[in-house]
């Protein structure tokens, strides 16, 4: 029986893609997602507790996160999760455990913009996503959803 490697992530970008070109020209985009849960401890007390992900994403992919993605872009992500190593400057070798993105939807407003809803036909418009890339606007209601 072959094995499932899905990862589904909907948080916030902590910072903005860093995005490199190979020397064949494939871009690659870096960045770090945050998701938050928030639950009550036994004292009764409410508490958030923030996971932070390391995020790859490649191709067209990579070069819609540099148009459309900012620091605080809220995002939802599917993809597989991988570790590789490397040795660090002093031979070490060190371990890292990322998403690699397969699909993304753009959530919410544009960064910094109370107002306008992140949608095709605004100044930040969605123009070149594929089939499996969406401009969602989301409604206010669904604004409390735990997710």
């Amino acid at each position: 029986m072959a094995g499932v490697n899905k990862v589904i992530l909907v948080g916030n970008l902590g910072k903005n893609p860093e995005i490199r070109h190979l020397e064949s020209g494939r871009a690659v985009a870096n960045f770090s997602l945050a998701t938050s849960e928030t639950y009550k401890n036994r004292e009764g007390d409410k508490v958030t507790h923030t996971e932070w992900h390391n995020i790859v994403m490649w191709g067209g992919l990579a070069e819609i996160a540099e148009r459309f993605l900012k620091k605080g872009s809220q995002v939802y992500i599917e993809g597989k999760i991988t570790t590789r190593s490397y040795d660090d400057k002093d031979g070490v070798k060190k371990y890292i455990t990322e998403v690699v993105g397969r699909e993304m939807t753009l959530l919410g407003r544009a960064p910094g913009d109370s107002e306008q809803p992140l949608t095709p036909g605004t100044e930040s418009n969605a123009e070149g996503l594929s089939e499996n890339q969406e401009v969602h606007e989301e409604n206010s209601e669904l604004d409390d959803l735990p997710f």
